[in-house]
């Protein structure tokens, strides 16, 4: 695995902060000038640590307040339906993030959603559709606690 130094993980913080800062910002910031910034950034994009730049939505000014978490077990655990699962849970607009579990929850989703009739329609004609499914249970989220986008450099 490439080594990065502590300038890297310092551009690497400054840019999970606010990923809109331009080169010229960063290079300020690190007292640098601009080619060798440029270039660092370059070099951690292509190494994959930077994997995308995204803008973070409000969930609630985009009506959809709820998030709900729901643990999904199958019922035969071969190759074939496992794969179905991951193939057809992609398709699914209201997935925001699906994690393949081990221990008694074969699959965790992360679901943000406007209302609980959303959620009802949603695992009614949509989610239980998919075969293979046992047992789904569904958590809501009561309050948001602590919520890290970013990972510790």
């Amino acid at each position: 695995m490439e080594q990065i130094d502590e300038i890297d993980k310092t551009i690497l913080r400054l840019l999970q902060q606010d990923a809109k800062l331009t080169t010229k910002e960063i290079a300020a910031q690190l007292s640098l000038t601009l080619s060798p910034v440029y270039e660092r950034i370059k070099r951690l994009e292509n190494l994959g640590f930077i994997k995308q730049y995204v803008a973070i939505l409000d969930k609630t000014r985009l009506g959809r307040p709820i998030t709900t978490f729901c643990q999904v077990s199958m019922r035969y655990h071969d190759k074939a339906f496992i794969e179905k699962f991951e193939e057809e849970v992609q398709k699914l607009e209201e997935v925001q993030e699906c994690y393949h579990m081990a221990g008694q929850v074969d699959f965790l989703l992360k679901i943000n959603i406007s209302s609980l009739d959303e959620y009802h329609d949603f695992v009614k004609n949509k989610l239980s559709q998919i075969e293979n499914i046992g047992i789904l249970n569904s958590t809501f989220v009561l309050k948001e606690i602590k919520h890290e986008l970013g990972y510790r450099v």
